[in-house]
């Protein structure tokens, strides 16, 4: 549900992380916020729980801004994972934009990923929104990790969805700039639909990605 002034030509963008806890929401976030140019990105809050965190930033603290002048800002969220903080998670994801479930690869959650992508569903549609039509990417964290699902059985489960699915190793950045990447694009997406992004204010997806992405010394996302 993109936040649109149109009298001030501004947007501002939500992003949350989902998925059960210690599943890698907030190693993602904050190797995200490592790996970007320090001059992209705004500085990480910690809003704390008592045995669980949410931690957002903003990526563009001084917005991004198309040919026509519109300003574009995007603030990036996760979610504390534990059942018992259903109420917080609800909550993050109010007027959320796109969301990016992160998986634990272990096979000893299998089903804590099922009841965490499910809990998603139904949060998402008290909302109001549909897991139908919201810009949605899944990673499977802890790739480097023992005991863990293989691809196949990984692609398997998730290939007749459509969502993309990206494997990942959050704790050594392997995969997060990817899956935020991909988010970015697929949430561009949405907006250009809505709101004309190319014909009314003359961005592309590849100029979006490139003033969002930006990592230190200067280049674009990695093509995915």
């Amino acid at each position: 549900m993109i936040e649109y002034d149109e009298t001030e030509n501004r947007m501002v963008l939500k992003l949350v992380y989902y998925g059960p806890a210690l599943s890698g929401k907030t190693t993602n976030l904050l190797q995200l916020h490592e790996l970007l140019d320090q001059q992209g990105r705004g500085d990480l809050m910690v809003l704390d729980t008592k045995d669980d965190r949410t931690i957002y930033f903003d990526l563009l603290p001084f917005f991004l801004v198309a040919p026509s002048g519109l300003k574009i800002k995007v603030k990036v969220f996760t979610v504390p994972g534990q059942v018992k903080h259903d109420a917080t998670r609800k909550a993050v994801l109010q007027r959320a934009d796109g969301v990016a479930f992160i998986a634990d690869s272990q096979t000893v959650e299998t089903m804590n990923n099922f009841n965490s992508f499910e809990n998603l569903e139904k949060n998402l549609e008290m909302v109001g929104l549909d897991i139908e039509k919201i810009p949605l990417v899944i990673q499977y964290n802890k790739r480097d990790l023992t005991d863990i699902l293989t691809e196949e059985d990984i692609r398997r489960v998730w290939s007749q969805t459509g969502i993309p699915v990206f494997l990942a190793s959050a704790l050594n950045g392997a995969g997060v700039v990817e899956t935020f990447c991909c988010l970015a694009e697929r949430v561009y997406d949405s907006i250009d639909k809505k709101h004309g992004l190319l014909q009314r204010h003359g961005l592309d997806r590849g100029g979006f990605i490139k003033q969002l992405v930006r990592l230190p010394g200067g280049t674009g996302a990695p093509s995915i």
